[in-house]
């Protein structure tokens, strides 16, 4: 079975891995632009969080409880979830070039260059990307919201993500040009870029990003909801 990967509208996505887990990365699922159809998922196997803000936790806390699954973050967010309800668990929590392994798929934090904090300004740790490898060795770069940095050729190297998943809004993150220069460093083939279009301020899009990506990268872009093949 291969793997799929849908975005759910802004930051949000959803991984059927090749093993049949659900994976859901930043679930904002009352945002406004993930689909009425995505909002209350079947089941949910695993979370894993890029950072506290409150478009990327979403309703972490709701589905966790609901499905009693893990949820991987960053040790100070993780505890905050706790402190939320949701169930603590150490080896859910780590740190920036810490790996977890659940069922067959392996979660990497790498850095990232943002903020983090959550709806009433408390220190949430810092913000983080994630390497998410599949069970079939299939590995996904999701930067979370960022700027471009030079590092991003070391997780190229350290990693070899198949797929990058980069934000291209612009004015909290990153734009199309920072973007097009990511996808330089880290030498990936596929792109599928997200956290744009949601609000106004957002005004990168996915066309200016395949204007300026290099040669041969394939800049993948769907509507909220759609799926592509991994």
């Amino acid at each position: 079975m291969a793997g799929t990967l849908t975005w759910l509208g802004h930051a949000s996505f959803r991984i059927e891995t090749p093993g049949g887990k659900r994976v859901y990365i930043d679930p904002w699922l009352s945002g406004p632009t993930c689909p009425e159809s995505e909002r209350q998922p079947e089941h949910v196997d695993l979370i894993a969080l890029t950072h506290g803000h409150a478009d990327h936790v979403g309703d972490t806390v709701q589905l966790a409880q609901r499905f009693d699954c893990p949820v991987v973050a960053l040790v100070e967010l993780r505890a905050w979830l706790t402190a939320q309800g949701v169930q603590e668990n150490a080896s859910q929590a780590p740190n920036k070039g810490g790996t977890v392994a659940i069922d067959g798929i392996r979660i990497t934090l790498t850095d990232a260059n943002h903020s983090s904090s959550a709806p009433d300004r408390s220190y949430l740790g810092e913000p983080a990307g994630l390497v998410v490898s599949l069970e079939d060795g299939t590995s996904l770069y999701f930067a979370g919201d960022t700027n471009v940095f030079g590092d991003m050729q070391l997780i190229g190297r350290l990693y070899s993500p198949d797929l990058a998943v980069l934000p291209i809004g612009d004015h909290y993150t990153m734009g199309p040009e920072e973007a097009a220069l990511a996808l330089e460093l880290l030498g990936v083939r596929r792109c599928v870029p997200c956290h744009w279009g949601t609000f106004p301020l957002l005004t990168g899009t996915p066309g200016r990003l395949r204007e300026l990506a290099p040669a041969g990268v394939e800049i993948v872009s769907v509507e909220p909801g759609g799926s592509i093949s991994l």
